[in-house]
């Protein structure tokens, strides 16, 4: 019985820490459209704000809570690349996004996304993550 909690009590973590990440890459998408410009630095604030809402709220006695910020940084960073890309594409076709992106499918947005990003934009990520966990870790109460 403990053991199914513990990982029923895991699968929830993961997914709700999935779902703040792909929250926040949605909010993160909206300075970065509205300004046409690349924000990777705004992997740092966002990172702290993860680490602290999956600290305090999705896992706070869990172990796991630093490595699931740092994954859902990473996991919001991608997610903007793949929403601009889809943004630039429907621009240049001229259709809506949502059709843009169900057209382009998942691989054609992944590899436009990864050419849109600069190898100087991964480190602004790995520093957001970063703080994330150290965010998710100093905020952690531990196990009783």
């Amino acid at each position: 019985m403990k053991r199914t909690r513990r990982v029923l009590s895991l699968a929830f973590s993961l997914t709700s820490a999935a779902m703040l990440g792909l929250a926040a890459g949605a909010l993160w998408m909206l300075p970065v459209a509205y300004l046409q410009r690349g924000m990777a630095w705004l992997a740092v604030p966002i990172g702290a704000l993860l680490g602290w809402a999956i600290a305090r709220w999705i896992s706070p006695r869990h172990g796991a809570a630093p490595w699931l910020a740092a994954v859902a940084t990473l996991l919001a960073a991608v997610y903007v690349n793949v929403l601009i890309a889809g943004v630039r594409l429907a621009g240049s076709m001229g259709m809506a996004l949502i059709e843009t992106m169900r057209t382009a499918g998942p691989a054609m947005l992944w590899s436009l996304a990864g050419l849109g990003v600069p190898g100087g934009r991964w480190v602004w990520f790995a520093v957001g993550a970063g703080v994330a966990a150290l965010t998710a870790r100093r905020l952690s109460r531990p196990a009783s």
